[in-house]
């Protein structure tokens, strides 16, 4: 039977997943506590929330929730980064500190309703952040409309030039 306080920490977990849009596990065995402040306070700074919870109260939540089994991601020292609303700025936080902790090793994590590998989050991580890519796609959007407006424009503009030559002709010849 569990206890009073594994029970509000089960709940927790579930709050968690629920709110977050996905989150990434990884080992943390090794790293010191220092490097894991590091960690927490680059991926706090862009929007996202590292903790670390027993293994089983975690797996517990997660059939709760009735989502994917994750106990392949879940096993020796786990951390779990909760990723809050666009989930590129933290992955690339827990990448880049990664790279220049080869002790923090990415194991995969539960992404848009599906588990994902250690080389899905490394993709997603590589995405170009939220905002380049809305840019990216409102220029695609607006380049055939500018486009149009170019064409519909030229025969006018062209009228427009060379009424300006006659003009000028005619006052040059007039001078």
């Amino acid at each position: 039977m569990p206890t009073v306080d594994k029970k509000a920490i089960v709940a927790e977990i579930k709050e968690r997943f629920a709110a977050s849009a996905g989150v990434i596990v990884a080992d943390y065995r090794g790293l010191s506590v220092k490097e894991m402040r590091t960690l927490r306070t680059n991926v706090r700074s862009v929007g996202g929330e590292v903790k670390i919870y027993k293994n089983t109260l975690a797996e517990l939540a997660i059939r709760e929730l009735a989502m994917p089994s994750m106990d392949a991601l879940l096993t020796g020292p786990t951390a779990i980064i909760f990723l809050e609303g666009d989930p590129v700025a933290p992955a690339k936080a827990v990448m880049d500190f990664a790279k220049e902790h080869k002790l923090l090793e990415v194991k995969g994590g539960f992404i848009e309703h599906a588990v994902v590998n250690a080389e899905s989050v490394k993709a997603i991580a590589s995405l170009p952040a939220r905002e380049v890519l809305i840019a990216k796609l409102l220029g695609t959007l607006q380049a055939p409309a500018s486009g149009f407006v170019r064409v519909l424009n030229g025969p006018a503009a062209a009228f427009a030039r060379a009424l300006r030559a006659v003009a000028d002709q005619k006052a040059a010849s007039a001078a």
